[in-house]
């Protein structure tokens, strides 16, 4: 943690400077003394304790809530807003929507009467915009009685991806990276190499400035999740399947973002989902009662596949931690080891969980920050403490190790926890030393309170950060097949062939807008002779965004794979309804064969979010390629041999529905807890996990073809 006795450059809007010492220090609470939490040169931790010495019950279990917060911005009726619209003081009545599970009040009201102080931004305004908020909302934070600042917390908004709220809320803003698969596809095919996972750290540190010049400084990101379920929804957001290569990644971003202390200019990191989410029941998500269940059918998985990257991020200092939803599941699992010793299953989600929160991450890890529960872990997902009141369930996380709770405004309820006496006053006072520490140390008392709008505008919009990213696409972009040496699509092999361009998505309407956008990057790189009538064209490439499932929502049976359209599938209560991944399949099968007829060739990209089964699609491609919710610009620059590919599979694509079929007792074929490049060692004899495409290609982790 920082401490130095050069004097901090002050700014107070509300509250007096006073003089001490020949130094200047804030008067946060208006007393005309110099109290230990308004004294800069004592270490965060001394003030922490002091302020939570002068804080009464309302202000300490305010401090122990994080809600989700819009901005002025975002409210359509201006009569809702103060400060020249900037921040939002509607009310938002509860069950109006689906986050709104208690009633939601304007933000002063929820600052100086509720006493909140951590708050998530989902909006995606410019960066002058989101600054002068932040600034607004720490104005009104420094009027109060103690003048304790607030913490903005966000997803990640460094990623080209749709909108996916909880996951990916903000694009296009900040610098735009391709997704999170996609960072680990670039870095591991570098490593491939000879070279090593530095575009990982460069990625964290070009995103790291942005968002230390906007006031956001905390961060719900990254996924240190191994992902080894190939139906998990939430793949996407992971490094992939490699512990080794997850661990690494994680231990950058920490550094890129965090610094090796937690400093004035820090993001602080969340890391998520303790102890590792991939373990899912058949792709069932947490979200949801389906999935509310962590599988560990294998000996050792959990202790070799899903804690080393969270030992990462311990060894690396991450400031918090976020357990996920999920239970583990005594029937369905062996029973796991870590260091040599039986670790108990409690049936109550990891949130809830006092082994692992204290024995395991904190004891055994090591970790020294706090503990931030997932959304809607008292109201909603509260897998294991259903039957328990909310106010019990408060008691039975805070008491389990958890410091924060998310995406709540339930101050009634944690009170009327700790007024029965259920937590004791020492827990809330550790749990609020815990999170002001991490106050203190990133500057939020002193320097940082304020950032400057004019700065935060010109940082994100530096050009070579956006070059930087775009590297990385190019890099993400894994070719999986190149029959005959398709490519590279260079001048002299093109000729004046024509190519025809159109994109494939699960919603028709966004196809339509995609291949516009793919056709137009195509023009701009002016490198391909463009015809709209595939009926003329020498070369067709296709782009296609398959999707499955949704997050919030179980599917009637298991989650889709194949890419396929009006699919009929068996729901889990065995009744039949029809499945698309992707529209226009047979428009899909026409051009291919309309290309191939003439001789011409089929250069396929298909997006990976999911590790899709191929079957349907690779044999009527001459050329398959994997992106990340990489730019198709980048895609046609690696096309045409402007660069040399380097990305690799950072998961195993499975080989059919077969190696992945799940029984009647809900038995999948091949384990849930194990990563795909392992999982032949418990397959059925005859059945091999991964897919080996017409040229004896096998799309297994690292796999990635170059020229």
């Amino acid at each position: 943690m920082e401490s130095n006795h050069k004097q901090p450059n002050l700014e107070v809007r509300v509250k007096n400077i006073i003089e001490v010492d020949g130094l200047k220090f804030k008067d946060l609470n208006n007393s005309g003394k110099l109290e230990p939490y308004k004294d800069w040169r004592l270490s965060p931790k001394e003030r922490a304790e002091n302020l939570v010495s002068l804080m009464n019950l309302d202000e300490k279990v305010g401090m122990m809530l994080i809600n989700t917060r819009q901005m002025g911005l975002t409210q359509k009726d201006k009569s809702k807003t103060s400060h020249d619209g900037v921040l939002d003081e509607g009310i938002v009545e509860k069950g109006e929507t689906i986050f709104a599970l208690e009633k939601v009040y304007g933000t002063t009201h929820t600052i100086e009467n509720m006493h909140l102080r951590h708050f998530i931004l989902r909006d995606n305004w410019s960066p002058a915009q989101m600054a002068e908020w932040v600034n607004t909302m720490n104005e009104v934070c420094e009027g109060s009685r103690l003048g304790i600042p607030c913490l903005i917390a966000s997803n990640s908004r460094n990623e080209n991806t749709e909108f996916i709220f909880g996951m990916n809320d903000a694009a296009g803003i900040f610098s735009t990276w391709p997704g999170t698969l996609g960072l680990a596809a670039a870095a591991k095919g570098e490593i491939k190499n000879g070279g090593d996972a530095s575009l990982i750290s460069q990625f964290a540190e070009i995103a790291h400035d942005e968002w230390d010049a906007v006031g956001i400084r905390k961060g719900y990101m990254y996924m240190a999740d191994t992902a080894t379920d190939p139906r998990w929804q939430r793949t996407y957001g992971t490094f992939g399947e490699d512990p080794e290569f997850i661990s690494d990644a994680i231990g950058r971003i920490i550094d890129g973002f965090q610094g090796e202390n937690v400093g004035k200019h820090s993001i602080a990191m969340t890391t998520k989902h303790f102890p590792g989410g991939g373990a899912r029941e058949n792709g069932f998500d947490p979200h949801y009662a389906e999935g509310k269940w962590n599988l560990y059918p294998t000996p050792g998985s959990l202790e070799k596949y899903h804690l080393p990257p969270f030992q990462a991020a311990v060894n690396h200092g991450t400031s918090s931690i976020m357990p996920y939803y999920s239970i583990p599941s005594i029937k369905k699992s062996v029973v796991q080891q870590f260091e040599g010793k039986d670790i108990p299953f409690e049936e109550v989600g990891f949130t809830f969980n006092h082994y692992f929160i204290n024995h395991i991450l904190r004891e055994r890890l090591g970790f020294k920050g706090y503990v931030n529960s997932d959304s809607g872990v008292t109201s909603k997902m509260c897998w294991g403490v259903e039957d328990k009141s909310e106010a019990e369930r408060f008691a039975k996380a805070v008491n389990a190790g958890t410091d924060l709770v998310a995406d709540t405004n339930d101050i009634t309820n944690l009170k009327k926890a700790i007024e029965n006496g259920w937590i004791s006053e020492k827990r809330i006072n550790e749990a609020n030393v815990r999170l002001l520490t991490e106050m203190f140390a990133l500057g939020l008392f002193d320097d940082r309170t304020y950032v400057s709008p004019e700065q935060a505008a010109s940082v994100v919009s530096n050009q070579a950060n956006w070059d930087a990213a775009y590297e990385a696409h190019k890099k993400s972009v894994t070719i999986l097949k190149n029959s005959n040496q398709t490519l590279p699509l260079t001048a002299d092999k093109l000729g004046n062939q024509k190519v025809y361009v159109e994109v494939f998505h699960k919603e028709p309407e966004r196809a339509t807008a995609y291949t516009e956008k793919a056709r137009q990057e195509c023009v701009e790189l002016g490198q391909f002779t463009l015809t709209d009538n595939y009926e003329e064209a020498d070369i067709a490439m296709l782009f296609l965004s398959p999707k499955s499932g949704a997050y919030f929502n179980a599917t009637p049976g298991l989650l889709e794979l194949e890419i396929c359209e009006d699919k009929t599938e068996t729901a889990l209560d065995g009744t039949t309804y029809q499945e698309t991944t992707l529209s226009g399949m047979d428009h899909l099968k026409e051009v291919a064969d309309s290309i191939h007829v003439r001789g011409g060739k089929v250069i396929m990209s298909v997006n990976v979010i999911l590790p899709w089964i191929l079957g349907n699609i690779e044999p009527l491609a001459d050329v398959l390629i994997a992106g990340y919710d990489t730019y198709y610009k980048a895609q046609y620059e690696v096309m045409a041999g402007n660069c040399r590919p380097v990305g690799v599979l950072p998961l195993t694509l499975p080989a059919s529905e077969a190696v992945i079929a799940v029984d009647e007792e809900g038995n999948c074929v091949s384990r849930n807890d194990v990563p795909g490049y392992d999982k032949d060692k418990y397959m059925p004899a005859g059945l091999e996990y991964a897919y080996k495409d017409s040229d004896g290609n096998v799309y297994k982790l690292g796999h990635g073809l170059t020229y």
